[in-house]
């Protein structure tokens, strides 16, 4: 599972399922319904159907939960309460909304009479009001679909929109109000607790009715949430089996997280997320998806930040489309839309580890030491703070070959991770350990920091990492059976076929001494090579490394003019290479190039650059002395 979805993923699921509030939509605040049954499965059961009914409507926008909490913020009103009609009421003319909804079911006799009201928000003048009536508690459900049809109509809704996107409820959910009760519970102690607490009740709900699409999508984002990747990909999984058993608007939901996460196809997954949006316009979903998750794998990085400043428009309050906005901002070098970014986002209030981490590399990218310490000191007890920032104070202190500094923190972190049961994001810190060592040539402790990470995980994007550091080591046999693996698991999968497979087969090709190989095997990545694969956002490494091992297949073809080409396209996209150790050792390889076409001079310089880079590196690492001897052996040549 991607970071971004992991750490984020209840965050993400409760926002894509919330339309945002346009001035082109008729928005609406829901207020909790009365239960006057004495029955407690309709507790919450009813609102949430009510949600699911009403977020079917592409010309409907209810206000979202996080935006009424932070509205009852503001009001001074607890925000794990319930949501009465008169502070709904109230919620709703600060939010400017259209209207304000309000339900109730009671006993009539033997049978039960749901009632909705609509009322304008700021006249209090009533707008509709709908009942149905039904004999048995089990029809409560599709009589609350033809109520939810009824006002969608009596809005202003079109009949033919209606007809189109009107799954009934038991359809789009389930038909166990039990099971629905649990969901609800779910959704509302995941509001208020976190997704830890909020597992069990989503589990309880697939237990009541396992074709309960929704619920395990929800298990999927949650599990996510902790850490826990291999079970909120067979969640996800889950939820794309039984997606027959959603509502349309949740089923693009359940596809795109599908085709993003389980198959990896992100071809798919744009062309889905493309109708989404026509369909559902306002939707954050398609558009997030795109900016976050897919368009920056190939490289479209001009077309994420459009779509993400899109997102950003439409609904300004979701703090992860500004995240989007920057991270492709930086990848492009635009530091200064960036930061423009980060400070609306700041002005608003919002606090995330992704946003954090934005301003983090764009202090790197300055040089900027002191502002680097202040953002991981303000933002260590975000949630899934410690883990990025572990791995990018890792990443950092190596760039700058402080490689024994560097094994202390990823040491102290993966063995926290391991404790606390978190293997995935364990094993992706191992396999960045690895690659560092194999990179600066330490390739016995490389090896096995790489047979760690399999042994933690074999999630794609270590398993990645593990046989590019097996492969950069030497050891070919290891290297090719891992690659193998993820060919034969994820035959669909982008990041896989366009950047992972080519990279560790033209390493193994070189470490057959067949660079020519090793060149054509890395055609495949051309198209996106300046592409960031999932592992650059999940275990932050892999991006341009096939860039880098072409530039090293150049140079063992005493190809330098070609080789130097390579390398500069490194050098020339910090913002992508951010704090990989391949942003400090294209400069050296860069010498090198310039070596083999005979350019002393510019090789000189490039040597010099990358010594400046570790002017205060560890003096025992091998490359260093390496590289001093090198540069030493041009100034001989100069003379």
């Amino acid at each position: 599972m991607l970071v971004l979805l992991a750490a984020a993923g209840t965050f993400l699921w409760r926002s894509f399922r919330q339309p945002p509030v346009r001035e082109d939509k008729k928005t609406i605040v829901l207020s909790d319904f009365e239960n006057s049954t004495g029955d407690a499965v309709f507790d919450g059961t009813l609102r949430e159907g009510m949600t699911v009914q009403l977020e079917q409507s592409p010309v409907l926008s209810l206000v979202s939960e996080p935006k009424i909490r932070s509205t009852l913020l503001l009001m001074n009103q607890p925000v794990d309460s319930r949501l009465p009609p008169v502070l709904a009421r109230e919620v709703c003319q600060r939010t400017n909304s259209a209207a304000m909804l309000d339900g109730s079911i009671a006993p009539l006799g033997s049978q039960y009479v749901i009632t909705l009201h609509a009322t304008d928000c700021a006249t209090g003048d009533s707008l509709d009001t709908e009942q149905a009536q039904v004999a048995r508690k089990e029809d409560v459900l599709r009589a609350l679909s033809d109520v939810a049809a009824s006002l969608r109509s009596r809005l202003g809704e079109s009949i033919a929109s209606i007809k189109s996107l009107d799954t009934p409820l038991d359809e789009a959910t389930t038909s166990s109000l039990d099971a629905l009760k649990a969901f609800s519970e779910s959704s509302r102690v995941g509001n208020q607790s976190g997704s830890a607490a909020a597992i069990p009740l989503a589990q309880r709900a697939v237990e009541l009715d396992p074709k309960f699409a929704m619920a395990w999508a929800m298990l999927g984002r949650m599990y996510g949430d902790i850490g826990q990747e291999q079970a909120s990909e067979e969640s996800t999984a889950k939820a794309y089996e039984f997606r027959d058993h959603a509502s349309d608007h949740e089923k693009f939901f359940i596809v795109v997280s599908y085709e993003i996460q389980v198959t990896g196809d992100l071809e798919k997954a744009e062309q889905t997320c493309e109708t989404w949006s026509q369909i559902y316009p306002h939707d954050t979903g398609g558009y997030g998806f795109r900016a976050g998750a897919i368009l920056r794998v190939f490289g479209s990085y001009e077309r994420a930040v459009e779509v993400a400043t899109h997102l950003v428009a439409i609904h300004p309050d979701f703090a992860l489309g500004y995240h989007f906005a920057a991270f492709n901002d930086i990848a492009l070098g635009h530091y200064a839309d960036a930061r423009r970014v980060i400070d609306d986002a700041t002005a608003r209030h919002f606090s995330n580890p992704f946003l954090a981490l934005d301003q983090y590399r764009l202090a790197f990218l300055a040089g900027d030491e002191a502002a680097m310490k202040r953002v991981v000191a303000a933002e260590e007890k975000l949630p899934g703070s410690k883990d990025i920032f572990a791995n990018q104070l890792a990443s950092t202190l190596a760039y700058h070959g402080h490689l024994d500094s560097a094994r202390k923190v990823s040491e102290d972190a993966v063995e926290l991770m391991k404790q606390s049961g978190r293997r995935e994001a364990a094993a992706r810190l191992e396999a960045g350990s690895a690659l560092r060592e194999a990179f600066y040539g330490e390739h016995t402790r490389a090896t096995r920091l790489a047979q760690s990470t399999i042994g933690l995980s074999n999630s794609r994007d270590a398993e990645y990492g593990a046989a590019f550091a097996f492969a950069l080591s030497g050891d070919s046999t290891q290297a090719k059976a891992l690659v193998a693996d993820l060919e034969k698991r994820l035959p669909e999968d982008t990041s896989v076929h366009f950047h992972y497979s080519p990279a560790v087969r033209a390493l193994i090709a070189l470490n057959a001494h067949d660079p020519v190989k090793a060149i054509d095997l890395l055609q495949a990545n051309v198209p996106s090579e300046l592409g960031s694969p999932q592992s650059s956002f999940d275990g932050f490494y892999g991006g341009l490394y096939p860039i880098y091992v072409r530039g090293l297949a150049y140079l063992m073809l005493h190809r330098g003019s070609d080789a130097a080409n390579e390398f500069r396209k490194v050098l020339d996209h910090p913002g992508i290479v951010a704090n990989d150790p391949i942003g400090a050792l294209a400069n050296l390889q860069l010498g090198r190039a310039y070596v083999q076409s005979g350019d002393l001079v510019r090789a000189q310089a490039a040597y010099r650059d990358f010594l400046t880079v570790w002017s205060s590196a560890d003096q025992k690492l091998p490359i260093l002395k390496q590289s001093q001897l090198e540069l030493a052996r041009i100034g001989d040549r100069n003379h």
